[in-house]
């Protein structure tokens, strides 16, 4: 749970991946974020090949940021460091298919970090990439309105207040389950927040 953006693509393989490397890391030294780089050269982007073992490209994380990545399978698909961890060996299809795309939470950098952040997407994505898409949960990427971008964090950061909440005050019942506990819990919330809302 979290303000997120959620992007996929691939890598434009008439660019160069050494060239987006450095260009995002002198944005993140810019800004002094920190930076990882992974492999520095596809053998050969193929798209309808099998992806080897490796990453390819550079994450970067804003203070209080999920990593942002611009990292790429061997068939120069953007994929996220978490995705890759846990499926990247995998040979089943419903989990290959979690290998398409990034998931960053931006909740706790804040909206300043999450507007640089879509500025990065937009720079790099059209020098460097391919089908590039994306879903902004601050819905920043689409507008460019700062106001609509700051009552979208205003609502998640309630939501999560209300979350921690119920979590500390809203005791489980001896027979419930988790899942039915929580189940319960975001029944709690849901009625508290529109009863609010109606105010």
């Amino acid at each position: 749970m979290g303000l997120s953006i959620h992007y996929s693509g691939s890598f434009n393989p008439n660019a160069s991946l050494q060239e987006m490397i450095n260009e995002t890391v002198d944005i993140a030294k810019t800004y002094q974020w920190s930076y990882h780089i992974f492999e520095t050269q596809f053998a050969e982007i193929s798209f309808n090949t099998k992806h080897d073992d490796k990453l390819y490209g550079v994450c970067f994380s804003p203070p209080k940021c999920e990593p942002v990545c611009f990292t790429f399978l061997s068939t120069g698909k953007l994929c996220g460091l978490i995705a890759f961890s846990a499926f990247g060996k995998s040979t089943k299809p419903e989990e290959i298919a979690m290998l398409k795309g990034v998931s960053t939470k931006t909740q706790f950098a804040g909206p300043d970090a999450h507007i640089l952040v879509i500025q990065v997407l937009r720079y790099i994505s059209k020098k460097y990439l391919l089908d590039f898409s994306v879903i902004d949960e601050g819905e920043y990427w689409e507008t460019g309105d700062e106001k609509i971008l700051l009552e979208t964090f205003s609502r998640y950061n309630q939501m999560l207040d209300m979350v921690y909440y119920g979590i500390k005050h809203f005791e489980k019942k001896q027979e419930e389950t988790i899942e039915d506990y929580f189940k319960r819990l975001m029944d709690h919330i849901q009625k508290k927040r529109e009863e609010g809302e109606g105010k």
